[in-house]
């Protein structure tokens, strides 16, 4: 049986250690350790997280499986990106589903979850960053609806950057 909840401050660890598995399960073969480790540091400990779920713009969300907790959303209403004159629209800036939970459809659900969350809130589409050499991903947005309008260099470290697409679901 799977569950979505509202995610809080009490979460903050969890989210934590999601965060940094998840990103190391699809991203860590995209730099060297040293600019992976210096990443993870820097964006998934308690502290941060706790900072992020304070933030009100922030909405995270849990996904369970089985009682078990397999991955974690976040999004932010009316984010706009440069590369679209759109106003009311949603940055999905996070969907982390933990390896031993893919082929489950649970990314979907929980993407699904997302998308009428952000149509609820009179947002007119959803944009996101995707690596380019995260096909399962990639694909995944596509099959999904997501059309690929950019790209964009995402800072790993101060040395290395990993090329990302910017995709677009208009509603």
């Amino acid at each position: 049986m799977n569950n979505i909840e509202k995610a809080n401050e009490a979460h903050s660890e969890l989210l934590a250690q999601i965060g940094k598995v998840s990103f190391i399960e699809s991203h860590g073969s995209s730099a060297a350790l040293q600019d992976i480790d210096t990443y993870i540091s820097g964006k998934y400990t308690r502290d941060i997280l706790k900072a992020e779920l304070i933030d009100p713009k922030n909405i995270f969300h849990l996904i369970y499986y089985n009682k078990k907790v397999a991955g974690y959303s976040k999004i932010i209403l009316n984010e706009k990106i440069s590369t679209l004159d759109v106003n009311n629209i949603t940055k999905l800036d996070r969907l982390f589903l933990l390896k031993g939970f893919y082929d489950l459809k649970l990314g979907f659900e929980l993407l699904q979850f997302n998308i009428e969350l952000s149509k609820k809130n009179n947002q007119v589409g959803m944009w996101l960053f995707a690596w380019k050499e995260n096909h399962r991903a990639v694909n995944f947005y596509n099959k999904n609806g997501f059309e690929i309008i950019g790209s964009h260099n995402f800072a790993l470290s101060e040395t290395h950057s990993n090329p990302n697409y910017q995709m677009f679901l208009k509603y």
